[in-house]
């Protein structure tokens, strides 16, 4: 597991390929790097032979194995989160898949949005010692609350700042161009932007750095961009 759940490997376990590959487009647009998708429980099991996942996203209503059949098998080993997907809402479908050891339970259809949240939320019950804290040189940043703790104090970003702070950090170790980091700031029109852009790097150091006028955690590459440096 990473500090980052969008680095998370996710499997979907679905025989419907239309809703298959529209969740797979929402996840990855989603900045979720690593999903696989198979089409029955029979791929998913040599899927996972291969490796687990961090997270299952696992349709009920399957030809052959199906999905609470495929929950026992994956019980017999694992405890990787399950999130069950199905058509049906009865109350024994529910009750069958919680006492199985499904970690919680979706009923289709239902919106890309509501399952990004499951997901996230899921992740998070799953594996609380790698909660989404950013560890720097000179402070920590949570991303869930999007605050900076700097030893006895706590700041807040601001939405332009924490939305700078993510795409460095999605790219932690390498260049971002400075008119990459203005178009995630401001969207498409991004042209003259530059110069606003280095106050809110200028202020987005004071809440991480020791020295802002030194910086060690957001470095500037003369005539390319900026880097994050993780601790």
């Amino acid at each position: 597991m990473t500090e980052n759940n969008k680095l998370e490997k996710l499997l979907i376990v679905d025989d419907e390929r239309e809703l298959s590959e529209l969740m797979k487009d929402s996840l990855e647009r989603s900045g979720y790097k690593n999903v696989t998708a198979a089409s029955s429980a029979e791929d998913a099991v040599r899927i996972m032979n291969g490796g687990m996942p961090d997270l299952i996203l696992l349709d009920v209503m399957m030809p052959g194995m199906d999905g609470f059949e495929l929950l026992a098998k994956i019980r017999e080993t694992s405890k990787v989160p399950v999130i069950m997907l199905t058509a049906k809402g009865e109350a024994e479908d529910k009750y069958r898949g919680f006492g199985a050891g499904a970690d919680d339970y979706l009923v289709k259809p239902f919106l890309m949005r509501e399952l990004l949240f499951r997901i996230e939320a899921v992740l998070r019950r799953a594996y609380p010692e790698k909660s989404r804290i950013v560890r720097l040189k000179n402070a920590r940043v949570d991303l869930d609350r999007a605050e900076v703790l700097r030893g006895e104090e706590t700041l807040t970003l601001t939405a332009k700042e924490y939305a700078i702070f993510m795409k460095l950090y999605e790219n932690s170790g390498r260049i971002v161009s400075t008119p990459s980091l203005c178009q995630t700031a401001v969207g498409e029109v991004w042209t003259g932007y530059e110069s606003t852009l280095m106050t809110h790097i200028r202020h987005l150091r004071e809440k991480i750095e020791a020295d802002p006028g030194k910086p060690e955690s957001l470095v500037t590459v003369r005539g390319l961009g900026y880097k994050l440096v993780i601790k």
